[in-house]
């Protein structure tokens, strides 16, 4: 029988990693601890990564390693560094968590619905198993792929070549990279989006998207990511199949879906 997949992103969709907070600062710390001044090497590593993107090298734009000591033999520093150790020095709690109680629950409630479990993200494993693992999510997958392992990334839907069988959900944070993804894989769109105004909680997560106030949150998340400013609607690829606030209203839209 073929296996009926729902996917999800990590960052910001289901877990909060130390990147930010914690790995950036300290090769910073680092950095111009090698130069003797202060240098910006987080922002040129960040404008390099957006560069790759916007190139299509969706790969390469989330080798962070590469991109570093790149940065680093154009400064004149030899010394090459690695980041998995630090990922994995600032994988424990408060430093990195669950977005939301109650979802590890979640995702053991849509496998004992029949569904199969991926995580489908752009971060590269070495980078994303410590977090998971540290956080309990590693042993609820039955996959992880990530772009160094299927040599592509999101929204390519070519990164979910690994998965053998139907993909039936994608669930995530962004329009540019989830959405859209399960748009040009033929999967269900499932938004997260947790800030969700009041007013709009007490609908159903299908309808939603087709109230206008919700429309003009998507359009302006669509701005904020793109960058641009002057959006008059949204994208037709970018539009979810449903909205939710909580993984815990996902049951419902996966029964729809495995019904229909």
């Amino acid at each position: 029988m073929s296996k009926r997949w729902v996917t999800f992103d990590l960052d910001g969709t289901l877990m909060q990693n130390p990147f930010g907070a914690w790995v950036f600062p300290e090769i910073a710390e680092a950095v111009q601890g090698k130069l003797g001044r202060a240098h910006d090497i987080v922002a040129e590593m960040v404008e390099e990564h957006e560069a790759r993107m916007r190139q299509g090298r969706f790969v390469e734009a989330y080798d962070w390693d590469e991109i570093l000591n790149g940065r680093l033999r154009s400064l004149g520093i030899d010394e090459a560094m690695e980041i998995e150790p630090l990922v994995r020095k600032h994988s424990v709690p408060p430093k990195i968590g669950l977005l939301e109680s109650g979802i590890r629950e979640a995702l053991l409630e849509v496998k004992a619905g029949g569904f199969s479990l991926a995580a489908v993200t752009n971060g590269f494993y070495k980078f994303q198993a410590p977090v998971m693992e540290a956080l309990g999510l590693l042993e609820l997958f039955d996959e992880v792929v990530t772009p160094e392992r299927a040599g592509a990334g999101k929204p390519d839907p070519a990164i979910l070549r690994p998965l053998d069988g139907r993909i039936i959900a994608h669930v995530g944070d962004r329009l540019d990279h989830d959405v859209l993804l399960a748009a040009r894989a033929g999967a269900a769109a499932v938004l997260v989006y947790r800030k969700l105004p009041v007013e709009l909680k007490s609908m159903s997560p299908c309808m939603r998207v087709q109230d206008p106030r919700a429309v003009r949150l998507l359009i302006e998340k669509g701005m904020k990511e793109s960058k641009q400013d002057d959006w008059m609607e949204l994208p037709k690829e970018l539009l979810p199949t449903a909205v939710i606030f909580s993984m815990q209203e996902l049951r419902g839209i996966l029964i729809a879906e495995k019904e229909s």
